[in-house]
């Protein structure tokens, strides 16, 4: 394993809107535990060193009492409010690990609505983001894939082999994420119009950086529709968990 302090935040702050339930996905119970606890168990049993928990204001007692506490997670350092979108709930939690003077030279960044993460994911991501600096987990896409025009029709098929569905965690050495992140905000400030929809996006739009793409696992399914939730017992079934 590679030297260097690795925090790990985790994202709990989105509602799920797809799941069509008033519980948020990351809450609903999957073997009789919150979805949100197998994610954190797998970072609390890695070589990570501390957890920034990102989730919704009215869900932070929630998720120290019946989860961090109830569970005994000991390296969640702290439970913190997100913000509008992703990327803000992301800043929020690199804002904390300022707070924290963390000594963390990397950061992963996990969905908290991926409870399928586990130790050799977590540490083929450290190996890679020690040596590239950047990367993320993910794994080529089993079907053809087109690319539709503005009329939908399709206009390009890439080839299978150079198409990924990426996953999460995404892993960058700490000053490049910072750094990053402060710059597509100013951008948002200044009224750019933004369109981030992962991590490694905002490296991308912000540094000529290349990401390392990690092989995952096609179990890392993130939970965000009721078929997903059967799916995922069914892997919890099998990995007996």
């Amino acid at each position: 394993m590679a030297e260097g302090k690795y925090a790990a935040i985790v994202l709990s702050a989105g509602r799920g809107k797809r799941m069509n339930s008033a519980v948020p996905k990351q809450y609903l119970l999957l073997n009789g535990k919150p979805v949100l606890y197998y994610s954190l168990m797998a970072f609390e049993n890695s070589m990570v060193d501390e957890i920034i928990l990102v989730t919704g204001a009215e869900d932070i007692t929630y998720c120290r009492k019946e989860i961090v506490e109830k569970y005994h997670i000991k390296k969640v350092k702290a439970v913190v409010a997100g913000g509008k979108e992703r990327y803000h709930s992301v800043f929020c939690g690199l804002q904390e690990l300022e707070k924290q003077k963390s000594s963390a030279e990397y950061v992963m960044i996990h969905d908290g609505a991926r409870p399928f993460v586990d130790h050799d994911i977590i540490k083929r991501c450290a190996e890679n983001v020690a040596k590239y600096k950047a990367c993320v987990v993910g794994m080529p896409v089993k079907d053809t894939i087109k690319i539709a025009d503005e009329n939908l029709f399709a206009s390009q098929t890439p080839k299978r082999s150079d198409v990924w569905m990426i996953q999460t965690p995404q892993a960058f050495e700490r000053a490049l994420i910072q750094e990053a992140y402060k710059n597509i905000l100013e951008r948002e400030a200044a009224g750019e119009a933004l369109f981030i929809t992962d991590d490694a996006m905002v490296v991308e739009t912000t540094t000529e950086f290349k990401i390392k793409m990690v092989s995952g696992s096609y179990e890392n399914i993130k939970i965000t529709t009721p078929e997903d939730l059967q799916i995922a017992k069914v892997f919890c079934e099998m990995k007996r968990l």
